[in-house]
């Protein structure tokens, strides 16, 4: 069996500008220590992750403690977002219809095409293994919808607060034959505008 840890980032600063070099807040970074405790125990083979540091970062402790590498591929990145995306409504579009993306920006087929590309070559890589994948909301959002279509836009605002937050999933010969919730820190996601205050 290959197991798969999915790390969702820790809180950024979502005053910074750039999304691929945003950083984590302090708390976020004393938060990402989560990780690092629920990891120590197991036996992790491989870290993969989103190029974006705030994903990067929110895995470093753990990959320094097995002594392993981070290696990055472009394709597990966050949305590609463009202006005035990240509000219910939007949220509320783009999962309803799948192809829909704002201009500027990426749908959830989109995201979900090359993030499920990504993994699939990393299962390929790994069989048998223990995996570690630093993640954003929505790039793991569309993974979980991929494996299971009954998973939504509820889902994913239920999780849209969990910063850090760990998702296993569990694969036998590239198929998915499970997934747990195993822990994670609610912040608000301060990055979107919710509908009854516009």
């Amino acid at each position: 069996m290959t197991k798969v840890y999915f790390v969702r980032h820790a809180q950024p600063e979502f005053s910074w500008g750039d999304d691929r070099t945003r950083p984590l807040t302090k708390e976020g970074r004393q938060d990402a220590a989560m990780v690092l405790d629920f990891l120590k125990d197991k036996k992790i083979d491989r870290f993969y992750c989103s190029p974006y540091k705030r994903s990067m970062d929110t895995i470093a402790q753990a990959a320094d403690f097995f002594g392993k590498e981070i290696l990055t591929d472009e394709r597990l990145r966050e949305r590609e977002k463009g202006p005035d995306s990240n509000n219910h409504g939007m949220f509320q579009k783009r999962w309803a219809d799948h192809e829909y993306h704002e201009d500027g920006g990426e749908s959830i087929a989109m995201v979900q095409k090359r993030n499920i590309e990504a993994l699939h070559e990393i299962l390929a890589a790994n069989p048998g293994k223990e995996i570690v994948i630093g993640t954003h909301g929505t790039a793991l959002s569309t993974i979980l919808n991929f494996y299971d279509s009954s998973f939504g836009c509820e889902d994913f605002l239920r999780i849209i607060d969990w910063m850090p937050y760990i998702m296993e999933l569990d694969f036998e010969d590239g198929k998915q034959v499970g997934w747990q919730e195993h822990c994670h820190v609610e912040k608000e996601f301060k990055g979107k505008q919710r509908a009854d205050k516009k």
